[in-house]
């Protein structure tokens, strides 16, 4: 890819951006089936915001959250966003959220989004993402060992920095 083409970022919002404390495969039961209250309680991963607001100035506001759920669970992540200032706080445009029904189904989205790179914890999903999208980078502790054909980025700050090495100079 050269320096002149557009650069996207992708990035999953469960476990990454939201309940990445958990244990590897854990799900966030307080999020997934607690109250309204609770799962707007729930805080973002350790630095996500703060990382996340400099890598949308780098990928000039091409990032976004591409995530897979259902109906209900897709209402409770835009209410989370919402309720935490995701927008205003990282400066993700409030359009750039995707769902998709299937892990698998991100691959379609990044295509369509021009996805460069994408941050997920699931090593399914960057298994379907392999050879189309360049940059991938499986976030938060793994249960399994790692291929090495994906990132390992366990923290945001973490993934931060191998993300930066491989865009252009600002």
């Amino acid at each position: 890819m050269s320096t002149t083409e557009k650069q996207s970022l992708g990035v999953d919002f469960g476990r990454v951006i939201q309940g990445a404390a958990l244990r590897p495969g854990e799900a966030d039961t307080v999020f997934l089936d607690g109250g309204f209250d609770e799962a707007m309680r729930t805080p973002p991963s350790p630095q996500a915001f703060e990382v996340l607001s400099r890598l949308v100035a780098r990928f000039e506001r091409r990032v976004w959250v591409i995530s897979k759920c259902g109906p209900r669970v897709q209402q409770r992540t835009r209410q989370w966003l919402d309720h935490h200032e995701f927008y205003d706080r990282t400066g993700v445009p409030e359009g750039n959220v995707r769902f998709c029904r299937a892990r698998a189904q991100k691959a379609g989205h990044c295509g369509e989004l021009g996805i460069t790179h994408m941050i997920d914890d699931r090593i399914e999903v960057h298994q379907a993402l392999r050879g189309l999208v360049p940059h991938l980078y499986l976030f938060g502790a793994q249960a399994q060992p790692v291929p090495d054909w994906v990132c390992h980025v366990p923290t945001w700050d973490d993934a931060e920095p191998v993300i930066l090495a491989t865009l252009p100079a600002a």
